[in-house]
Order: C-alpha cells, then sequence, then structure tokens
C-alpha cells in the first residue's frame, strides 16, 4: 500500500531500462544478482563467499592510480547527471584543471615515459 517516495522511483529509471524499473517498481520483486549485472547495476558477479577478496582486488587496482586523479574523476562521473553536455564539459574543467597542474600530473607522465611504475604523492 506505499510507494518509494524517497527517490528510487526518480532514480530507478534512470539506472535500469524503463521496463525493468517499472517492473521492479509495481511489483516490489527485488532483483535478482544476475539481473542486475545484466543491466550494469553490478559490476562483477563472484562466486559465494569470494566477494570480499573481488572487493580488496578492486580496491587494490584504485589505489595504485594517482589519488587526485582519482578523487576528480569521480567528482566529474558524479556531476554529469546534472549537466547537459556542453555544461558537464565546462563544469569537469574546476576537477581537472588541477590534476593537470598538479606534481601527480607529472609524476605520471614521467614514469611512463621511463617505463616504471609512477610514485603517487596526492600533490
Amino acid at each position: 500500500g506505499l510507494a518509494a517516495a524517497a527517490g528510487g522511483l526518480l532514480r530507478l529509471p534512470k539506472v535500469l531500462p524503463y521496463p525493468i524499473a517499472m517492473e521492479m517498481a509495481i511489483t516490489g520483486d527485488p532483483l535478482t544478482a544476475e539481473v542486475a549485472h545484466a543491466h550494469g547495476l553490478v559490476n562483477r558477479l563472484t562466486e559465494p563467499g569470494q566477494a570480499l577478496a573481488a572487493a580488496r582486488d578492486l580496491a587494490a587496482r584504485v589505489a595504485a592510480n594517482g589519488p587526485l586523479a582519482v578523487r576528480a574523476t569521480k567528482q566529474v562521473l558524479a556531476m554529469t547527471a546534472a549537466y547537459t553536455d556542453p555544461d558537464a564539459f565546462a563544469g569537469q574543467r574546476r576537477f581537472l584543471d588541477p590534476v593537470f597542474a598538479s606534481e601527480d600530473a607529472q609524476e605520471g607522465a614521467r614514469a611512463f615515459a621511463e617505463k616504471r611504475p609512477p610514485v603517487w604523492r596526492g600533490r
């Protein structure tokens, strides 16, 4: 007898195909992991008991990248839903310009040219 009034009805059709979102919203049925994966809500499926190991592997891969670039990338991706393409290109500059001007950017380019792993400093 209730509706998902906390934002679910607004967000669901933005992340799922409309017919899937509608079915889920009007039936209240949960999505299986396989259906969530097929529609991009879950990045990867693991065998039972392996989710933590997969999450740690992903975290290690993220942590190997420059922290300034990771932070700015996350901010730009998060803001894109609120902008049109031209506005998004302009809006991303406030996050990305400091990354391109950073010591980490110079270190990344040097490390690439020298064929060695970069040493990120977050500056």
